[in-house]
């Protein structure tokens, strides 16, 4: 008998996610290292603060605030999440879910690395957001989409030159 699998274990696809896939020029073990560790997204969301109770790990709560002033500590949208899944990359790809817990925004974040090359990794990241309140999700979630895969195009190529740069 196969155990039941956690909620947000598995990535979800389809109408209403934003899905974006980029080429890095460094090993999957360091790509899965810094894109895994929200402590450092701070540096590449547009607009956005970060904090969480630790390093990267199954279990690790994170909370963003997003918005014109919030890296000045000002008040914006805030986003909850857990890591509900994280397992790094080796003979598979590597494949981190942050669940979204509200309060407006719900779904999750998905980071999958894969190595290509023992220098080089594929990664998409993914984020599915329906919105909590009267509208069913399917909506939101398409509604979401558009504005989350500009802002993953730009998270990934802000990481890209960080990355490299080093």
């Amino acid at each position: 008998m196969t155990p039941a699998r956690p909620a947000g274990a598995d990535p979800v696809t389809g109408p209403g996610t934003a899905s974006v896939t980029r080429a890095l020029p460094v090993p999957a073990d360091v790509a899965w290292r810094a894109l895994t560790d929200a402590r450092r997204h701070t540096a590449w969301v547009p607009m956005t603060r970060v904090r969480t109770d630790g390093p990267p790990r199954l279990g690790t709560r994170v909370v963003a605030v997003s918005g014109p002033g919030a890296r000045r500590g000002w008040p914006g949208l805030v986003d909850r999440m857990v890591v509900t899944r994280y397992v790094p990359p080796g003979d598979a790809p590597g494949v981190a879910v942050f669940t979204k817990r509200g309060p407006l925004l719900l779904g999750s974040s998905t980071v999958t690395v894969l190595a290509t090359s023992p220098t080089t990794c594929r990664v998409t990241w993914s984020e599915h957001v329906p919105l909590a309140g009267p509208l069913p999700g399917a909506l939101t979630a398409r509604l979401t989409a558009p504005v989350l895969g500009a802002m993953l195009r730009v998270v990934l190529r802000r990481a890209a030159g960080d990355l490299t740069a080093r």
